[in-house]
């Protein structure tokens, strides 16, 4: 049996995925990313190889793809392709009906359209503001002194909606803490935090060509708050993917790294 890999560089988390010749998921693994992103892709691989029996390195297998942030620093890859192609095929093989894809990252926010065969049809990607990303909600988490999942499913009590006006990251902080402060309603501020990321989703959903449903991939797609106030703020249904979202990255880079690798 050959083996193909996947490996996912995020400015976060870095992702691993190991297929079988079939295309099924044998191996996988996420863990938080080192300031070095070389030895971020040496701890994932060495990580998920330890998982197949089969393999003693990514060495042995038959062929590796790099994408994500750090893509170009995967040791032993075959080749690297852009995390937008990847998340798009990652999604395609988990759930081919799904055509628009809003990838909220480490550092960006990313608007995908998906064509029949898995292949990108157009995109649009937001990264000149941290507002909106995993690093965005980590501050916001932060604010609250809660952990990211307990702040997910803070919105989803509230009654009402207090708006967050500021943009910037740093701005919006200082209006939570300054609301938090004052003994704003917790639930509430938070329902404000997910209503002003969702809007700023609105403009990628419309550039990935969705119209009736969407999937969300990243760590952020398993944000409660966030699915139910991009529904309504949308009115779009969010498809969930029976995988991991976190992993779509990867799971489309060795998707990839097994067409190719069986077309030698």
């Amino acid at each position: 049996m050959k083996y193909y890999g996947g490996c996912d560089v995020g400015s976060t988390y870095t992702k691993a995925v190991i297929l079988d010749e079939t295309g099924k998921i044998v191996a996988d693994t996420t863990i938080k990313s080192k300031i070095n992103s070389e030895q971020s892709a040496i701890l994932a691989m060495d990580e998920v190889c330890a998982k197949v029996a089969d393999l003693g390195s990514s060495k042995d297998l038959a062929y590796l793809i790099g994408t994500g942030y750090g893509r170009n620093k995967v040791p032993f890859a075959d080749e690297n392709i852009s995390e937008i192609s990847c998340h798009a095929m990652g999604v395609h093989i988990t759930n081919p009906d799904v055509k628009a894809i809003i990838d909220i990252g480490g550092q960006d926010v990313k608007g995908i359209s998906v064509d029949t065969d898995g292949t990108v049809k157009n995109f649009a990607m937001n990264d000149k503001c941290a507002a909106g990303t995993g690093r965005f909600y980590e501050a916001m988490a932060r604010s609250f002194e809660m952990t990211l999942p307990e702040f997910s499913k803070l919105s989803l009590t509230a009654k009402n909606v207090i708006p967050i006006t500021a943009q910037c990251t740093v701005f919006a902080e200082s209006e939570v803490i300054t609301l938090v402060g004052e003994g704003k309603p917790m639930d509430e501020i938070a329902a404000g935090i997910q209503m002003a990321v969702a809007k700023r989703c609105f403009v990628m959903a419309k550039k990935a060509g969705a119209t009736d449903s969407i999937t969300l991939t990243g760590g952020c797609a398993k944000n409660d708050g966030l699915k139910a106030a991009i529904e309504h703020v949308l009115k779009l249904k969010v498809v969930e993917l029976k995988t991991d979202p976190q992993l779509m990255g990867a799971l489309g880079a060795a998707e990839y790294a097994r067409q190719k690798g069986m077309a030698k």
